[in-house]
């Protein structure tokens, strides 16, 4: 799997010898949060769709999921096998590979796979996301197939943010992904930047994150055929 790094952001990702179990979800959180102590929590769950991040926030353990669902939702049978428990999830979310008429006004069905979801969702006490303007989160770029909405977002329950977040208006970003925006209050803390860091917001921080983009929709996968090929391609990776 092929990462990028920048000096202003914190990778997280799993690593892996095997390359059939290379994790395939990872995590980018800015430099200039450093003071909140993110930790990569393989020692709980460790498996290459799901990615547990824990945080410090005024002396309390906070934790994020990132999750990748295939299509044969590994990722869901995992976490109802070992039955993980854990409190303080914060916030839930990633590509979840499920069309159903909960989330989505404009398809008719629902899908059995939904309440595999939902009971995990419910066991880490978090509730679905409602976006104030609803639409798709990844558009096709076949003609003819339809929009989906499969990106989704789910929030400690009971928290003043549920429903409040909204579709980030900059879709130019991708053709096949509509970015999220959501705001989660935290305590006040004093947190150093740096001298490196890119303002929030900015043109600098749009440019990076096209050229992001960019950068895994150019990627050349085939000649990644040992460890070797893999070390030599990420060395000569331009960001």
């Amino acid at each position: 799997m092929e990462t990028i790094h920048h000096p202003n952001w914190l990778l997280f990702a799993r690593t892996s010898s095997d390359r059939s179990d290379s994790p395939r979800v990872i995590a980018y959180i800015n430099i200039c949060l450093s003071s909140f102590c993110f930790s990569l929590c393989n020692d709980i769950i460790n498996h290459r769709d799901i990615l547990l991040i824990s945080f410090l926030n005024d002396h309390v353990c906070y934790y994020i999921i990132n999750i990748y669902s295939d299509s044969s939702h590994m990722a869901f049978k995992y976490l109802k096998d070992t039955e993980v428990n854990i409190d303080n999830i914060l916030i839930m979310t990633g590509d979840f590979n499920i069309r159903d008429s909960l989330w989505d006004i404009s398809f008719p069905h629902h899908s059995s796979i939904s309440d595999d979801l939902l009971i995990i969702v419910d066991s880490f006490n978090l509730a679905l996301l409602t976006p104030t303007n609803p639409c798709p989160t990844r558009y096709s770029d076949t003609a003819g197939e339809a929009n989906l909405v499969i990106n989704l977002i789910f929030l400690q329950y009971g928290s003043s943010e549920l429903n409040q977040h909204s579709i980030h208006p900059d879709s130019c970003l991708s053709s096949n992904y509509t970015p999220l925006t959501i705001t989660i209050l935290i305590a006040d803390e004093i947190v150093s930047t740096s001298k490196l860091s890119i303002p929030q917001n900015s043109k600098q921080e749009t440019a990076f994150v096209k050229e992001v983009i960019l950068n895994f929709k150019n990627l050349d996968m085939s000649n990644i055929i040992n460890k070797n090929n893999l070390e030599n391609t990420i060395k000569h990776l331009k960001v």
